[in-house]
């Protein structure tokens, strides 16, 4: 399975330019038929891979159309700051109404909603199939079980904060240790863990080709300390819809199902062990030609 991220620089290397020039982005952007700026920048949380997914999805299509895409891969703060700035134009993978509440708090007056393209999405702490627990107010007093350790994933992540200010507290958890690294770290655990019949937790959300992947049960959470299910957004910088009127209609619309979603994840990430994911995406394309038309119709 492939568990790492690309980088893409070429969002930087491009503002060093127009500062050299002095010129502004609308006036080195080629304009195209439809009357969008050719250029568009779309931010990518390093280690969500529904985001990612759904990134390199619309540059194809994007790419298609005569856009010129670059994806700029980077934690969430940067992202969302980024935006903000008007450093990129849009990004996929914005859970509301908790997970990125804060980030929304500081920066929402500076961006600008595009619409909802999923309203499945739920964070959990998860556990192996065959564990001997079902619920988070179960773990403390297990918590040798799983060698008092849950694995998270970036520091930064909505979910990390969740779990630190509200799960570890409200489970009386803090005696175990809370490992954040990155979400291909812990990836890596939990496939190490699955392969010797270990028991392990681990922060994940759904949607996410884990769950297809492993034998996972996501622990109960009777205090609701990771809140309900929630809707996955894309956001853009508050010129996008000046500057990309047709592309931004066609972010607005987007919606994916889950079942679509786990489709495009496993060919990118559980069948293909790469970072290429062009022809990938491209095959995934031609088998679900009727959706993905549907999509800029």
């Amino acid at each position: 399975m492939n568990i790492g991220t690309r980088i893409t620089t070429a969002a930087a290397l491009s503002i060093g330019l127009v500062a050299l020039t002095g010129c502004t982005a609308a006036e080195n952007s080629a304009a195209l038929e439809n009357g969008d700026e050719k250029d568009v920048s779309i931010a990518v949380f390093n280690g969500w891979d529904e985001a990612v997914a759904t990134s390199v999805l619309w540059e194809s299509i994007l790419a298609d159309k005569g856009y010129d895409v670059t994806l700029d891969y980077a934690d969430p703060a940067p992202v969302f700051a980024g935006l903000a700035a008007g450093d990129y134009d849009a990004t996929l993978d914005v859970w509301l109404p908790f997970t990125h509440k804060s980030y929304l708090d500081e920066y929402g007056d500076d961006i600008v909603e595009l619409g909802a393209w999923n309203n499945e999405g739920k964070n959990a702490i998860a556990v192996n199939a065959d564990a001997p627990i079902d619920s988070l107010a179960e773990l403390a007093e297990n918590a040798d079980l799983f060698g008092n350790k849950i694995v998270g994933i970036e520091p930064g992540a909505g979910l990390t904060m969740a779990t630190e200010e509200r799960v570890i507290p409200t489970y009386g958890l803090e005696d175990m240790e809370y490992v954040t690294s990155s979400t291909s770290a812990m990836l890596t655990e939990l496939t190490s863990a699955t392969k010797a019949g270990e028991n392990i937790a681990v922060t994940l959300w759904e949607p996410h080709w884990a769950y297809g992947e492993f034998a996972l049960k996501n622990l109960e959470d009777p205090e609701g300390a990771l809140g309900a299910v929630e809707t996955i957004h894309a956001y853009a910088s508050t010129d996008f819809s000046d500057t990309h009127p047709t592309a931004a209609g066609w972010l607005s619309d987007f919606e994916m199902d889950l079942d679509t979603l786990y489709s495009l994840e496993k060919v990118l990430f559980v069948d293909y062990d790469g970072d290429d994911y062009a022809p990938i995406v491209e095959k995934w394309i031609d088998d679900n030609q009727e959706y993905v038309d549907g999509l800029t119709s």
